[in-house]
C-alpha cells in the first residue's frame, strides 16, 4: 500500500466522520435518503479540501477542472453509497435481525463501499497533472 493510498484513506475517514455525523443530525428534519444525501455534500466539500492539500498536491490542472472531476467521479460514488445503504437499510439487516444500530451501520458500509474506485478516479482523472504524469 502506497503512502499516497494511506493518507487518501485517512483523509476519507476524516470526510466520512463529517458525512455520517451530518447525516445523522440531518435526519432530525429530513428523510434517511435525504439526510444521507445532504451529508453526502459535506463529506465530499471535506474530502475535496483535504485530498488536494494533503494528498494529491502536484496537480497543475485548473480548480475548477478538478473541482468538475471530484464532482463527476463523487456522484457516482454517492449512487453507489446511496444504493449500499438503502438496500441494507431497508432490506437485508432487517433480515438478519441486525442487533445494532441499522441506519448508522448501513450509512457506514455505504460510505466505505466506494473507496478503491474514488481513489483511482481521483489520481487519475481529477488531481492528476495534465502532462500525463500522475501524482
Amino acid at each position: 500500500m502506497s503512502r499516497q493510498f494511506l493518507l487518501f484513506v485517512l483523509c476519507g475517514g476524516t470526510a466520512a466522520a463529517v458525512n455520517v455525523g451530518s447525516r445523522i443530525l440531518f435526519s432530525l428534519l429530513a428523510s434517511f435518503e435525504v439526510a444521507v444525501c445532504l451529508a453526502y455534500g459535506l463529506g465530499m466539500l471535506t474530502a475535496f479540501v483535504l485530498n488536494r492539500l494533503l494528498v494529491f498536491k502536484g496537480s497543475d490542472r485548473p480548480i475548477a477542472q478538478q473541482v468538475a472531476w471530484f464532482v463527476g467521479i463523487n456522484a457516482i460514488s454517492l449512487l453507489q453509497t446511496l444504493a449500499i445503504s438503502v438496500l441494507l437499510k431497508r432490506w437485508l439487516l432487517p433480515a438478519l435481525a441486525w442487533p445494532l444500530d441499522i441506519p448508522l451501520s448501513a450509512h457506514l458500509v455505504g460510505v466505505a463501499v466506494p473507496i478503491v474506485t474514488a481513489y483511482l478516479g481521483h489520481k487519475h482523472f481529477t488531481f492528476a497533472r495534465r502532462g500525463g504524469k500522475r501524482t
